[in-house]
This record gives structure tokens, sequence and C-alpha cells, in this order.
């Protein structure tokens, strides 16, 4: 069995800086919606985590052959606006893209950390932790990604499975350019750039002196 780490929203932003990272020296597999930019030697599948058809097959195509020593929850979409603007088509897209598939995507790796353990690291944003203006939805879905990682980390206590929750707050990335009424590029140019994000967590969750559980990671 070879051991791989699984990161899904691989292709862009922060999951592509941390696939890079772990692509020196590990065996990469990155899930992602849409092909963007590929690396050299990382494997990819393109699907939607919250698929559970796609799941399936993705999981079963690897069980024989892969031991999972990292899986890196990082898929994220964004949807923001007043509370009086949600409707059930925004709460569809935020809840499945947030927590949906995070919730199903872990369900399915499980079995492949099993025998040998590793750590699954949800990357989910300090709107995990506040409540923010015009982030009503995004604030709730994150709130239960939160709810559910510590639900894993009391299911997997005393295991050889660590579960890891990483609280990000606002990067320079493509997440924005979808949401430009919300967040201008003048002000996402100025924080923090995801490759900087990305060593702070790899470092951390790499780290076999300690055993982190928690990192919270704010502008500047």
């Amino acid at each position: 069995m070879k051991k791989i780490v699984v990161i899904t929203g691989g292709n862009r932003g922060l999951g592509l800086e941390l696939a890079k990272l772990f692509a020196k020296k590990h065996q990469v597999l990155v899930i992602a919606r849409t092909k963007k930019e590929e690396l050299d030697g990382v494997m990819y599948e393109y699907g939607n985590i919250s698929d559970e058809t796609f799941l399936k097959k993705l999981y079963s195509k690897y069980s024989k052959t892969s031991q999972i020593s990292f899986l890196i929850n990082n898929a994220a979409v964004g949807a923001f606006g007043t509370p009086e603007q949600n409707n059930l088509e925004k709460i569809n897209k935020v809840f499945e893209g947030n927590l949906v598939g995070l919730i199903l995507n872990t369900g399915y790796a499980l079995p492949l950390m099993q025998n040998e353990g590793g750590k699954i690291v949800n990357i989910l944003s300090t709107a995990a932790l506040k409540g923010n203006v015009n982030e009503s939805l995004y604030c709730a879905a994150k709130w239960g990604a939160r709810g559910y990682t510590e639900s894993l980390k009391s299911t997997y206590k005393n295991t050889n499975i660590k579960v890891i929750a990483v609280y990000p707050g606002g990067m320079n990335t493509d997440f924005w350019k979808n949401n430009r009424e919300y967040v201008s590029k003048e002000k996402s140019d100025k924080w923090m750039s995801p490759q900087d994000v990305a060593k702070i967590i790899f470092e951390n969750i790499t780290s076999n002196k300690v055993n982190v559980s928690e990192i919270v990671i704010e502008r500047p």
C-alpha cells in the first residue's frame, strides 16, 4: 500500500500551495471540481465532493492500492450578502461547498486511514469562530464544519487518527474573484498570501515533535 496525501480544492489558492509543499516528498491526490493548474507528479480527480456517486467511485479506485496519511479538506465556496438576500439556491450552494462535501468526503476517506492512521486537516476559516456582517450563510456553514470537526476529535481521541482544525483569515486568492461585490481587489490584495499561510499549516501538521490540534492564522 502506498501512502498518499488527499487535498480537496487543491488546484488553486491555498490548496494549490499545500499541494506544492507536500508533492516534494509525498504522493499527492488532488480532488477538484474543475481543471485548472496541474502539478507534475500529482494525481488529479475531478468531481463534486458533495456527490456520493463520485466519491464512491473515487475511493473504491484507490482503496486497494493506497493508504491516506493526510486528508486535507480545503474546498470552499463563498456567497455573501445581507440576511434578507439569502435563498434556497444560495443556502444549498454554501452548505454543499463548505459542510456537506467535507462531511461526505471525510466519511468515504476514513476507511483508507483506519489501518495505519493519519491526520484529518479541516481548513475552516476565522468565520467559524465569530459571526461576521453579511456572512450569515458562510458563517453558518463554517460553524457547522467546526462542530463536525470537534466531534471527530472526540471520536478519534487516543487513536492513530488525529484531527486538526485550521482557521485562516482572509487571503489574497481567486476565491474573491466571484465575490467582488463583497471584497474588492484593492482590499484582498493587502491580505495574507496563500504561500505564507500554506507554509505555517504545513510546518505544524507535519511536525512529529508536537501534536497540534488547532491552528488560528489571522491577518496582521
